[in-house]
């Protein structure tokens, strides 16, 4: 299954991909099909359920399928006219999508959290349904947020085939499914894993719109990180986290040009990078799954700090490095996960280590074989790790764990660089390995807030 570095990397809202992007996608796509129907619409009402309804309110999965019925898309949210909008809904009760009539619709009683067991095709599980005057069922629709705002219906994922066919029945002139066809692809035509990956995305679109796709992606990306360094004050959802991007920024700028700068200060960076991503994504803000929201300040952060602190480091090379990360994260997605509802957040900031690791060796002048190597070991050291937040917010520890995962891609990269490419564990094998793993991980670790350090809570 082909996928485009747009699906990897999305515009959108936090504070998740799967929780936030995802619903709010599926309501945009109700609609749609609510607009097809012969009956007339007039009430609607959504169940959320496993890991949406588990941790649904702290990650603001109403909201956006509040946002969703209004008739926003992830990408066009206006944040100051969004909250007015959805203060109007409260007040009125009423959503009016272009194309339909007025709809009944009260949040608090027609948004329900279906605590029972999860729906059978995947732990995010969604019901839309829209009831005319009469209470007659007019539509219902059981939708999947798959992770990464992947959404699909029931139909598409019992058929996978379904999703998308016309993209997928395009031929690539280099369709690697796995690492290995990859590296083989790579060999025999002498090109890189971005110029491949490039190659591809070109059959469906112009170079100019390729081109200026991505540096959406890169200014989204850097511009959360500044908006997320220049914020102070406390995140909402109960837990009174502080922000701190932007206090470790100034003491950061303060030791420059001293000799009070210890030589580890360079992860400090690549920390608060991550964390002015994520502390953004946690108050609802705009930014990219880099594969998903919660773990989309690890991308980011290492381009940053390819940019800010490598020697000959040039910003026409962001590109390269998105391209490579995104050939990456498909390659994951396709062949395991990276849901942490599905896989724990070795699915989540794992895969993001994975894809930031690639695309910096690409860009410090790595062979595909070295790239290759760097994704491995950084998928490799986040093996079984857990998807466990605090109440359900993308806070604590999906912030500090960002700033590790960068930590991470960077050393993997630079073990990567010091080798030849030749390495004992294949990509393909690690990618199999954090497959089988969440598969046979407890819910209670996968988004759930049912075990680990979400339950092993400060006594206050």
């Amino acid at each position: 299954m082909f996928l485009s570095v747009f699906d990897i990397f999305k515009i959108g809202i936090g504070p998740s991909s799967s929780h936030t992007m995802g619903p709010m996608t599926a309501a945009v796509r109700f609609l749609e099909q609510l607009r097809g129907q012969p009956a007339t619409p007039a009430r609607l009402r959504v169940t959320l359920h496993g890991s949406l309804a588990f941790t649904g309110k702290g990650h603001a999965t109403d909201r956006a399928v509040a946002l969703g019925l209004i008739g926003y898309t992830p990408a066009g949210i206006v944040p100051g006219e969004a909250e007015q909008r959805l203060a109007d809904l409260q007040a009125e009760m009423v959503v009016r999508p272009t194309g339909l009539p007025a709809l009944s619709f009260n949040p608090a009683s027609d948004i329900v959290f279906d605590y029972g067991p999860s729906l059978p095709g995947h732990s995010n599980g969604l019901i839309f349904e829209a009831f005319d005057a009469a209470g007659k069922s007019v539509l219902r629709e059981v939708y999947y947020s798959i992770g990464g705002g992947f959404v699909v219906t029931e139909a598409e994922l019992a058929n996978p085939t379904t999703v998308d066919s016309s993209a997928q029945s395009v031929m690539r002139p280099y369709p690697f499914d796995s690492a290995a066809a990859m590296l083989e692809m790579a060999r025999a035509s002498g090109k890189s894993i971005a110029v491949m990956k490039r190659e591809n995305e070109l059959k469906t679109m112009s170079s100019a719109e390729l081109d200026s796709g991505i540096g959406q992606i890169w200014q989204t990306m850097n511009g959360c990180i500044e908006r997320g360094l220049s914020q102070q004050g406390e995140l909402p959802g109960g837990l009174h986290v502080k922000r701190r991007a932007m206090s470790i920024r100034g003491q950061l700028e303060k030791e420059k040009g001293t000799n009070r700068a210890q030589p580890h200060v360079t992860s400090d960076w690549l920390s608060v990078y991550a964390m002015a991503v994520n502390e953004e994504n946690a108050a609802g803000g705009k930014v990219v799954t880099a594969p998903t929201n919660g773990a989309a300040g690890v991308v980011p952060a290492v381009i940053r700090y390819y940019l800010d602190h490598c020697f000959g480091a040039d910003p026409a090379r962001v590109s390269e490095f998105l391209l490579t990360a995104a050939a990456i994260g498909g390659l994951i997605k396709h062949n395991a996960s990276i849901s942490g509802a599905e896989a724990g957040c070795q699915g989540e900031v794992g895969s993001a280590a994975a894809m930031a690791a690639a695309g910096l060796c690409a860009v410090l002048g790595g062979s595909p074989e070295q790239v290759e190597n760097a994704a491995e070991i950084a998928l490799e050291h986040h093996l079984g790790m857990t998807c466990d937040p605090a109440a359900g917010l993308v806070q604590v520890p999906c912030i500090e764990r960002n700033g590790i995962g960068a930590i991470k891609a960077v050393a993997a990269a630079s073990l990567a660089l010091r080798g030849d490419g030749s390495h004992f564990m294949p990509l393909d094998n690690c990618i199999e390995a954090m497959r089988q793993t969440g598969v046979e991980m407890s819910a209670k670790f996968k988004e759930t807030s049912l075990g680990g350090l979400a339950v092993n809570l400060p006594e206050c």
